[in-house]
């Protein structure tokens, strides 16, 4: 069924990232960091909203009865389905001059795992942290660009990415505590010719995850032990994370980004910043809610 990524939606994000669908309104969230933005498209009929921010958004997980836990610039909010901030849940504990939430994702009880970026690509300010009832917890530091957090179906592996680093790495993960142990590398990207690296990623039914190499053009599929089973090729440089969706979630569904790309390279890929999608053989696993009381 995989037949090639195409565009669904022509939106030029600047830099389209964390989409996330909604299994209670069957619609597509993703939002567009640098321009402070949360996206609402509902595939069906093609209807886009837009939620404006006051600042970056680089992540987002869904809250029971609408909005979002949302990860910006200054920490973690909750944030209603219209774009109020209803609270701050944990300050950024970084330098925020230099760093702002990334990519970040529920995990299966309801927790929020969420990381940040370097903004200055070399200091290894950035970190992995883990927020729930007890607040927020660094699981690992040390990182310039956290991204490509990702569950296991069982939950007892959490994936996570160092992108400017070109290292994808797992954990052994504990749904019940939240606790991360025992990382270790699970692939590793790039060479003189090719600066594909792991950006944001999702997990099949089957325990495969998938990544959108940044860079590389491309989508990725790796079996649990880390052996590459297939690539998917999309018509941009910069994907940037995928998700699946759709009523039978087999529906992958990839953001990309345009920021600060080469005119040349816009030139020959011109729906840089798109929206993309492709159909699966397999299904993608649904996103828990966010639970305040985990």
């Amino acid at each position: 069924m995989q037949h090639g990524f195409a565009l669904v939606l022509d939106i030029k994000a600047s830099l389209g990232e964390c989409p996330l669908w909604s299994a209670a309104e069957q619609v597509l969230y993703f939002v567009d960091i640098k321009r402070f933005r949360i996206h609402r498209f509902d595939p069906q009929t093609g209807d886009l909203k837009t939620i404006d921010l006051p600042e970056e958004v680089g992540c987002i997980g869904l809250a029971p009865g609408g909005g979002f836990i949302a990860g910006l610039r200054s920490g973690l909010w909750l944030i209603a389905a219209n774009g109020t901030l209803v609270r701050k849940l944990a300050d950024n504990p970084e330098d925020q001059a230099i760093s702002r939430f990334n990519d970040g994702m529920v995990d299966p009880m309801g927790r929020f795992i969420a990381g940040t970026v370097d903004e200055t690509r070399e200091k290894g300010i950035a970190g992995l942290y883990r927020y729930d009832r007890h607040g927020l917890e660094r699981i690992t530091g040390g990182l310039l660009t956290s991204n490509g957090v990702g569950f296991s179906p069982d939950g007892r592996r959490l994936y996570h990415a160092d992108t400017l680093r070109y290292t994808l790495y797992t954990y052994d993960y504990a749904p019940e505590t939240g606790e991360a142990s025992n990382q270790r590398v699970f692939a590793r990207f790039g060479s003189d010719t090719d600066k594909g690296r792991p950006d944001g990623g999702a997990v099949d039914v089957d325990g495969c995850y998938w990544t959108a190499l940044f860079e590389g053009g491309r989508v990725q599929r790796y079996s649990a032990d880390g052996t590459l089973l297939a690539q998917y090729p999309v018509p941009v440089k910069c994907p940037t994370m995928v998700t699946f969706g759709g009523a039978d979630m087999r529906t992958l569904y990839c953001t990309s980004a345009g920021i600060g790309r080469p005119d040349a390279e816009l030139e020959t890929f011109p729906q840089s910043g798109g929206l993309f999608a492709m159909r699966t053989d397999v299904a993608g696993l649904p996103k828990p809610l966010f639970n305040p009381e985990t």
